[in-house]
């Protein structure tokens, strides 16, 4: 039995998550669970799981939910309270929220723990250091996004010879448990196109948050349903397959599926492609990340093949959805550039959603932040905070001049 720890576990991610482990009580144990300030429900989930350790970021609130909790259970609270809880367990699930996952991204790979990630933000915005950190003996990263865990499966079955997975060509992706050998061609990574897509430009000046919360095919958190309207979610997936696939980024490809059913492919030097298919359902990849190599038995999203449905696919509208390429531009600059990108795009999606910033804004405070990114080399944390640090504030500074200008 694999001993768990859910630190975001009272968002999307980490309430799923419960459903996985209370759904497989012989395969997981949760030792430990942790949010930044959802009290209420930390005292649910704590007499429902039992866990032996509660994290609570908010060391203000700790007085509210002391008095909750099952009889045994240790409380932490405080900014360490979330790093000590990564490092309790044999997995980690990393459901926190955007750049504030970076230190639970750090503290589990420095402990030598199974990663589920599901915070795409600390692992762009922190790339050349986590890439030190999962060079720890045992530290490995199966992702939960669907795109990377799909791929994450079509490489696991990619096999050249009788020596089983395949070979290595470059040793990178060895840290995600499997490595992408010269058998592979490209990446593709399917995006639904979310609420806009077929609309151009000049049709989306006026929309507001209510459409842009409206995803067609995925139950997901505010910001993260922005960035799917904005395609910027697809953009920063780009950067995370590189990061976590050693693939270059002219090898990663986007294609719009607005049915959500392919999660991603991987295409081989021959002419094949190998597709991840099933319906969507965030349940499958985080049991998959919680449980690989092994699978569990509860067939979330499965298909009924009895069913007639159609596939449909098409390129992504560029120059509509602008923050794509931005996304590759940082990628391949890389150093502090995805973490520029990622920092400005967290600010102008908060403006958005606060009703500050209207959704073409988005794009422009990104492209304005990122022209001012000033390439200091990433060899610390230290440095990975004070680019998001910069960035913000410069990100900050365009969304007032905008407003300004009303």
């Amino acid at each position: 039995m694999k001993t768990v720890s859910l630190v975001g576990s009272s968002g999307s991610i980490g309430t799923q998550a419960v459903d996985v482990v209370v759904a497989a009580p012989d395969r997981f144990k949760v030792v430990a669970i942790a949010a930044q300030r959802s009290v209420d429900v930390l005292v649910d989930q704590a007499h429902r799981l039992r866990p032996s350790l509660v994290a609570l970021g908010d060391a203000s609130l700790a007085s509210t939910l002391a008095g909750r909790l099952p009889p045994g259970t240790e409380l932490l609270a405080g900014p360490e309270a979330l790093v000590a809880a990564a490092q309790a367990a044999d997995v980690v699930v990393n459901g926190v929220v955007g750049f504030a996952g970076l230190p639970v991204t750090m503290a589990a790979l420095e402990a030598g723990k199974r990663l589920a990630l599901a915070n795409k933000e600390s692992l762009i915005a922190g790339a050349p250091v986590v890439q030190r950190a999962r060079a720890t003996p045992g530290a490995e990263i199966v992702p939960v996004d669907s795109e990377h865990c799909a791929i994450h499966q079509c490489l696991s079955a990619v096999s050249v010879g009788p020596g089983g997975p395949a070979a290595v060509a470059d040793g990178t992706g060895a840290a995600t448990g499997v490595q992408t050998s010269g058998a592979v061609a490209g990446l593709l990574v399917t995006a639904s196109g979310g609420p806009f897509r077929g609309r151009r430009r000049h049709e989306l000046a006026a929309v507001g948050l209510a459409e842009a919360l409206a995803h067609p095919t995925w139950s997901m958190g505010p910001k993260i349903t922005v960035d799917s309207s904005t395609l910027m979610n697809k953009g920063l997936e780009v950067i995370e397959a590189h990061a976590l696939f050693g693939i270059p980024y002219d090898r990663i490809g986007v294609v719009v599926h607005p049915q959500s059913v392919i999660h991603s492919m991987v295409e081989l030097v021959d002419g094949s492609t190998i597709a991840q298919l099933s319906h969507p359902d965030m349940r499958l990849p985080i049991g998959y990340a919680m449980g690989w190599p092994e699978r569990l038995g509860h067939a979330y999203g499965a298909i009924d093949w009895g069913s007639a449905f159609s596939l449909q696919f098409e390129p992504p509208d560029r120059e509509t959805f602008a923050c794509l390429d931005l996304a590759y531009e940082a990628g391949r600059a890389g150093g502090p550039a995805p973490a520029w990108l990622n920092a400005a795009n967290e600010v102008a999606v908060a403006s958005f959603l606060e009703g500050h910033l209207d959704w073409l804004g988005i794009a422009d405070v990104v492209r304005a932040t990122l022209d001012r990114c000033d390439g200091a080399p990433l060899h610390a944390v230290e440095d990975v905070l004070e680019a998001d640090r910069r960035a913000r504030e410069l990100a900050g500074a365009s969304v007032a001049r905008r407003l300004a200008a009303v």
